[in-house]
């Protein structure tokens, strides 16, 4: 079912309200804002400052794939320099955000709809572990790994994560490790298994470019 009036409204006031509480993770501009190459100054208007890529989210009907959508600078030209972006996530019911890390940026996730269990691992190879209702938030230190899994069997979940920087990158650690052309023997004597068997698991991720 789509989102309710209270839902919404706490979505409109994490997006007033979180570049105010965003983690610098950007150099610092010596501008207001950043001009884009080639756009006049002197005719840009509120419409540069505008992003509607978020309209699709609000009244959607619950979703069957797990769904990122983005508003990072290459989204939105305007928060070139203004160190925050955001995101939405969608979660069906059982799905789940693959472990993966932000280089740049601290991640402050707001559960709006379901519950959630997350996760990081530390440099010491701890794992800090919660389940979240909605209305609670979480904080990812930036570069650590981190996971996110709708544990509901029946419901979907929803969430919006703020960073501390325009463009904080995704680094998926299950593609990266097996979506590349690391060495299978290497990866087997890493992960103590065989070669046969990452075969399998390699199989499964399309090869990067």
């Amino acid at each position: 079912m789509a989102l309710t009036v209270k839902q919404q409204f706490f979505l409109a006031i994490l997006v007033i309200a979180f570049p105010f509480s965003a983690i610098s993770g950007d150099p610092d501009i010596l501008t207001d804002f950043v001009v884009p190459l080639g756009a006049n100054i002197s005719q840009l208007d509120g419409n540069f400052f505008t992003y509607t890529g978020m309209r699709s989210v609000i009244n959607s009907n619950p979703p069957t794939n797990f769904t990122v959508t983005k508003a990072t600078m290459a989204e939105f030209p305007a928060l070139n320099g203004q160190s925050v972006s955001f995101a939405v996530l969608e979660y069906p019911a059982g799905s789940v955000n693959p472990p993966h890390t932000h280089p740049r940026a601290t991640e402050l996730l707001f559960l709006t709809y379901g519950i959630l269990e997350v996760g990081f691992v530390d440099t010491t190879n701890k794992l800090f572990t919660q389940r979240l209702q909605a209305g609670d938030m979480f904080a990812f230190p930036k570069g650590l790994v981190h996971y996110q899994f709708n544990c509901a069997e029946n419901d979907f979940a929803i969430a919006i994560s703020a960073f501390g920087s325009a463009a904080a990158g995704t680094v998926s650690v299950p593609s990266t490790v097996f979506g590349t052309n690391i060495d299978d023997d290497i990866l087997a004597k890493s992960f103590k298994t065989d070669v046969p068997t990452i075969q399998k698991i390699k199989a499964g991720f399309p090869p990067k470019a």
